[in-house]
């Protein structure tokens, strides 16, 4: 057998003469851009194909997206007017108009003293999400009959319905147990007295402790979004009557700035309370 030919850069085929010109450097990246580019538009068409298949996420509510946002407090908004302001924008005007005035809603003071407290934070969207720590105190009485308040009074003379358990917002620095023994002084300290704080008025239920998130939206400020984190337990405490009664609230908040937002603010001024039997369907 004849050994192969000599490779010298050149050979024929058919009989024709066939010279291999080695590709230049400008042609090697062309075709190297244009596979990088082909590759990136197969990619991006499967990511965006690939999540309307298993989520589905209103527009309204992108914030389960995962997508950040600023949480807003009242250093933000240094009067209730600068509130007001940069609310009225953000939320729909027939309903932004309708608080303080509507029975049973709260006006942008509230919503400002409680940015003041930092019981409530916002988020910088559209429509802002009010986020608040609540603790919900199930008050446990005879024959485990359960406290729960039917309607407020409030300062400008509406009367709220409510039917549920004593609600408390949650301070900054409190936890769950020191939140709602402050709600029961709160709330009902012009039935009980005195005698907080010395484990003799209230005590909580060993094991009683459940925590959950709910978003709504709100009824004290219509048009607002809410995210509750509702942290609930139970109760026993002294000194209650048996059957309905009303209690007094102190005063919620201090006017230390004298921004007068105390003074405009709606109120609690009464609680009315009567007790349901535990299977009752309340929150």
């Amino acid at each position: 057998m004849s050994p192969p030919p000599p490779i010298n850069g050149s050979h024929r085929l058919n009989n024709k003469p066939c010279v291999y010109n080695p590709p230049t450097l400008p042609d090697i990246f062309l075709t190297a851009l244009s596979l990088l580019f082909l590759f990136s538009s197969r990619q991006a068409h499967q990511s965006v194909s690939f999540l309307p298949r298993f989520f589905s996420f209103p527009p309204k509510h992108r914030r389960f997206l995962g997508v950040s946002s600023m949480s807003l407090t009242n250093s933000n908004f240094p009067t209730p007017q600068a509130l007001s302001d940069w609310l009225k924008p953000r939320l729909p005007s027939d309903s932004f108009a309708s608080w303080g005035v509507k029975p049973g809603t709260k006006n942008v003071h509230n919503l400002w003293l409680e940015l003041s407290e930092g019981e409530t934070s916002l988020a910088d969207s559209s429509p802002p999400l009010r986020t608040v720590n609540v603790v919900t105190v199930r008050i446990i009485g005879k024959d485990n009959r359960v406290l729960v308040e039917s309607r407020q009074e409030l300062s400008d003379g509406s009367v709220r319905d409510r039917f549920r358990p004593l609600s408390e917002k949650v301070k900054p620095g409190e936890n769950p147990e020191e939140a709602a023994i402050r709600a029961v002084k709160e709330e009902l300290g012009s039935i009980i007295g005195g005698g907080f704080g010395d484990g003799g008025v209230v005590k909580i239920v060993p094991g009683s402790y459940q925590k959950k998130v709910e978003e709504r939206n709100s009824v004290s400020y219509p048009g607002l979004p809410a995210c509750y984190v509702l942290h609930s337990l139970d109760a026993w405490v002294e000194g209650l009557p048996e059957g309905e009664f009303c209690s007094e609230e102190e005063q919620e908040y201090e006017d230390a700035d004298g921004s007068r937002a105390l003074e405009k603010a709606v109120s609690v001024r009464k609680h009315y309370w009567k007790w349901v039997s535990p299977d009752s369907n309340h929150s």
